[in-house]
């Protein structure tokens, strides 16, 4: 008999900036049911095809959905970017089971990019892109503006916190090419020098 191994990889960050919501979703769900772990941040810069007025009409109507004797038992109408985001794969994995259960558990959601995020490898879903999925006349809607429009209160917040980071990635990014460029220069500077030694490494296979 002939058993498939599924290699699981470390973590997936996945930087939602512009990636269309239900496309992204339903990838992240596919990934979560097969055991994978996926952390989604920058949540409040994912899109939703459609005008914002439209987007906010069909929340509207999302709204009213309610218990009719006790609206506390639900259902509950998240207004954070992370957790509007969150409810949307919720739906995508089963959750009442629980395979469901477990597969949500794998997910994570955050609002711009917390420590110790800022400092790791972040991935796009180029098949989830807005600008590979939506024509360019397309109107589109951006999760923060509709979350900030129904109450969400940290949109100011998280745009400051965003810059703040932004202009450390800057420092460290421009700190890395002063780095490399010293490297390359003195690479050059002994390239005759190392010529003997990068013809036994090449035959190494190095």
């Amino acid at each position: 008999e002939e058993y498939f191994i599924m290699v699981l990889e470390k973590p997936i960050l996945i930087d939602c900036r512009d990636h269309l919501m239900g496309r992204l979703a339903s990838i992240v769900a596919k990934e979560l049911l097969a055991g994978q772990k996926i952390i989604l941040v920058r949540c409040e810069e994912m899109v939703i095809s459609g005008s914002l007025v439209r987007n906010q009409t069909k929340y509207a109507q999302f709204r009213n959905k309610r218990m009719n004797t006790n609206p506390r038992r639900g259902p509950f109408h998240f207004k954070s970017p992370a957790r509007i985001v969150w409810r949307t794969v919720r739906g995508m994995v089963h959750q009442k089971t629980a395979r469901g259960q477990a597969a949500i558990g794998r997910l994570s959601t955050f609002e711009g990019i917390p420590h110790p995020y800022d400092k790791m490898k972040r991935q796009v879903i180029p098949s989830a892109l807005r600008v590979l999925r939506l024509k360019p006349t397309r109107k589109y809607t951006v999760v923060k503006d509709l979350a900030h429009n129904v109450g969400w209160k940290h949109k100011d917040l998280i745009e400051s916190l965003e810059d703040k980071r932004r202009a450390k990635s800057q420092v460290y990014f421009d700190k890395k090419k002063g780095t490399a460029a010293l490297k390359d220069k003195a690479e050059a500077a002994c390239a005759g020098d190392l010529a003997e030694v990068n013809k036994v490494l090449s035959l190494s296979g190095y």
